[in-house]
């Protein structure tokens, strides 16, 4: 059975003096209504990082007053980040869930910035109302409500609210009454809109910290439809030491009850492999990032050396050394020309199990997000900041697409990608044209 498609998506604002949370500039004033925004946004996504920590759901940000680009450098490289909506709030949150349920979703809930008793297990209330359940809404005590969920598209649900009134909730729960809507409410909590409020901040439930280590490996796993190979590369990496992270991208399989039945932290995020991998190191807690994929494997030994490349003072990442599974014709040969690739040119490829410093990876914005070639465009921006070091082990990864398409195709078709990157093709493009030599409508798997 396909595994459940869930989604949080939090609406936010940017933290723009004079333009946030403004019924609070008369006892704040301008930059402290400002400041208070900030803190209640990365509150609110903490929590929702914890959720996605317990629960198979997707994390989503919408936000308002500055561009995507500008969030993103903001609050990480782990939640989707896209732009509201124009219109009220009726229809920013109607677009922002329909979105999600029209893109396959089947328990869509959305939560704004402004509720610091939110708390992760009230979420999983939430997601699990919705299993028997059309709507579920989190009243609030003014009359509104903090949370509202869907698993179905209700629009008009949305339509002719007095928005920002004490009848919010009622007016809501009268149109689901008359279009025969399933609805359960979660338990009531304040939001944090007025000067009266503010008392709210203080007296929230503590947010989980989750303690860094700087000391540990964290190897994060992309995958999609991966049932096959994935447990192989999960045993692989296990150790001591180390953190094994899997981000699956929306898997028809397995996969993501393979990841969890391992015992490793197993997230749902959206497809793309550099969305995945950025999601991955976001929740990571070690000092050192590697970047595996899901049919290939780390070899005995593999930490130690990780350990040695990078006590190189001029290094900027580490990769392993090429090797296929499968005793191909021409494979040997191709092997060899990655390794002197890798070698004097300093351009491995994402299959060689990339590693590097996680400061370094935060400081280059991590994994630019693209359907294809984000491997290499990491390895030629952290290439100008230091030395790109291959280290002595193999990293066998599966020679499936050498022996469907043949060495010689899959080797044209690889510096074709090269080639068109070079030239200055869309990423999109170069993505349909590597779908198509593999007889594949995508290039993300």
């Amino acid at each position: 059975m396909p595994p459940l498609q869930q989604r949080l998506i939090l609406l936010t604002r940017w933290p723009q003096p004079g333009q946030a949370k403004t019924r609070l500039i008369p006892a704040l004033g301008p930059a402290g209504a400002a400041e208070l925004q900030r803190r209640l946004t990365e509150r609110t996504l903490a929590t929702g990082l914890e959720l996605i920590r317990r629960l198979p759901a997707r994390l989503e940000l919408r936000g308002a007053g500055a561009d995507p680009a500008a969030f993103r450098r903001w609050l990480g490289l782990a939640p989707l980040i896209r732009a509201q909506d124009p219109g009220d709030l009726g229809r920013r949150m109607d677009l922002a869930l329909g979105a999600a349920l029209a893109e396959g979703e089947q328990r869509v809930v959305l939560i704004g910035s402004d509720c610091p008793g939110l708390t992760p297990a009230i979420l999983e209330q939430a997601f699990a109302a919705l299993a028997g359940h059309d709507l579920v809404l989190g009243p609030a005590l003014d009359g509104g409500y903090y949370l509202v969920g869907l698993s179905r598209p209700a629009p008009a649900i949305f339509r002719d609210i007095a928005w920002g009134g004490e009848r919010v909730l009622r007016q809501t729960l009268r149109k689901a009454e008359a279009l025969d809507l399933k609805t359960a409410l979660l338990p009531p909590l304040a939001d944090l809109d007025r000067p009266e409020d503010l008392p709210l901040l203080d007296s929230a439930p503590p947010l989980t910290r989750r303690p860094t280590a700087p000391e540990v490996i964290s190897v994060v796993i992309p995958a999609l439809n991966e049932a096959a190979h994935l447990p192989a590369a999960i045993a692989s990496a296990a150790g001591p030491g180390v953190e094994v992270i899997v981000v699956d991208g929306g898997s028809r399989d397995e996969s993501l009850a393979l990841a969890r039945e391992a015992g490793v932290l197993a997230l749902a995020g959206f497809r793309g492999r550099a969305r995945q991998q950025n999601l991955g190191a976001a929740l990571a807690r070690g000092g050192v990032l590697l970047f595996l994929h899901a049919d290939s494997r780390l070899p005995a030994g593999w930490a130690a050396e990780v350990r040695r490349v990078l006590a190189d003072p001029g290094l900027a990442l580490g990769c392993f050394r090429f090797a296929l599974d499968q005793p191909l014709p021409g494979a040997r040969l191709v092997e060899r020309m990655v390794h002197l690739r890798t070698r004097l040119l300093g351009l491995p490829y994402g299959d060689q199990a990339l590693f590097l410093p996680r400061a370094l990876f935060t400081a280059l914005g991590g994994f630019a997000e693209m359907p294809i070639m984000e491997d290499y465009d990491l390895v030629r921006r952290a290439g100008r900041l230091g030395r790109v070091v291959q280290a002595r082990l193999a990293a066998p990864t599966s020679g499936r697409r050498w022996r469907a398409l043949g060495v010689l195709r899959t080797t044209i078709v690889n510096q074709a990608m090269l080639l068109g990157h070079a030239l200055g093709l869309a990423p999109e493009r170069l993505a349909r044209l590597y779908g198509a030599r593999r007889g594949r409508g995508d290039a993300s798997d």
